[in-house]
């Protein structure tokens, strides 16, 4: 190399290197993709050799990308993690959060008192994952619960807990438990509530315990809130499948009854997405991170 390899070069293809993509690291790095371009063909042409495979969907990093990203990531963190809390305004940061509705509202929001004690303060987002992951990959948010595994590149993903599900019902309904509740010829007439016309939780209920697919429901009421179905099937007006967080203490006092008993239950995992690399580069967010595991875990 003729001469000293500029610093921005080389945050610039770290940033790319993680994301996989330019136009995402240029989001990340707030700049334009033509810059960024334009930085990673210097350092390549400094280095004397290419570092991406350059592909519609993004870039792929070859071995020599591999091994340089290897060798700089951690010491190039720590500098910004030196430089980050010396910036004006470090100590009031604010960091997005976003997730399911009933998962936030129940589990977490109410323990916030883990997050308040880094003194950062938290704005909550609530949305489906698939578009709130697709968010985070482009900035808007900085940290995602999702019900769905991130696959996306630049995404770093920590599994947090198992949701368990539970087929219940009002005490009314229990001449379901009677027989097989998977009977197509038990549900005609019964009332089922459900989150989507298609059918995502009780579909993968029924799969699950029952192998099968639910051809036989139609559903009488769909509403896109666990927590009111909750509340709608407390009030006797169907049968639904729901997570056991949000019901246990109705299953407890019999305000609700299992529908059926299998002896393992569906679960789902969830887990808490970051963009890749930013943990290491920003302590705020690492606190909370760190936090939030902690709440959802404990």
């Amino acid at each position: 190399m003729a001469g000293e390899i500029d610093l921005d070069l080389v945050r610039t293809f770290l940033t790319a290197y993680r994301v996989q993509s330019l136009s995402a690291a240029a989001r990340e790095l707030g700049r334009a993709q033509s810059t960024v371009t334009t930085q990673i063909a210097t350092l390549e042409a400094e280095l004397g050799h290419e570092l991406f495979e350059r592909r519609p969907t993004g870039v792929l990093p070859n071995a020599r990308a591999h091994a340089l990203a290897a060798r700089i990531a951690r010491p190039l963190d720590e500098l910004e993690r030196v430089l980050w809390a010396d910036r004006p305004g470090a100590d009031d940061r604010l960091i997005h959060l976003a997730g399911p509705a009933e998962y936030l509202s129940h589990r977490v929001l109410p323990r916030l008192d883990a997050i308040v004690r880094t003194g950062t303060r938290v704005g909550v987002t609530f949305g489906l994952s698939d578009h709130l992951l697709a968010e985070l990959g482009t900035g808007v948010h900085d940290l995602v619960i999702s019900a769905v595994r991130p696959r996306l590149a630049g995404v770093t993903a920590t599994a947090l807990v198992d949701e368990e599900f539970a087929l219940v019902a009002a005490p009314r309904w229990s001449r379901l438990t009677d027989g097989e509740p998977a009977d197509p010829a038990r549900w005609a007439g019964v009332p089922v509530i459900a989150y989507a016309e298609h059918l995502p939780i009780i579909r993968r209920f029924w799969l699950t315990v029952f192998d099968r697919r639910p051809a036989e429901i139609v559903p009488w009421a769909t509403v896109p809130d666990l927590r009111t179905i909750a509340a709608m099937v407390r009030a006797g007006l169907g049968v639904s499948v729901l997570p056991t967080y949000l019901i246990d203490d109705d299953l407890a006092a019999g305000r609700l009854v299992r529908l059926a008993g299998p002896e393992v239950p569906p679960i789902n995992t969830l887990y808490l997405a970051v963009r890749s690399g930013a943990l290491d580069r920003d302590p705020a967010l690492r606190e909370v991170h760190t936090a939030l595991v902690r709440v959802c875990r404990s």
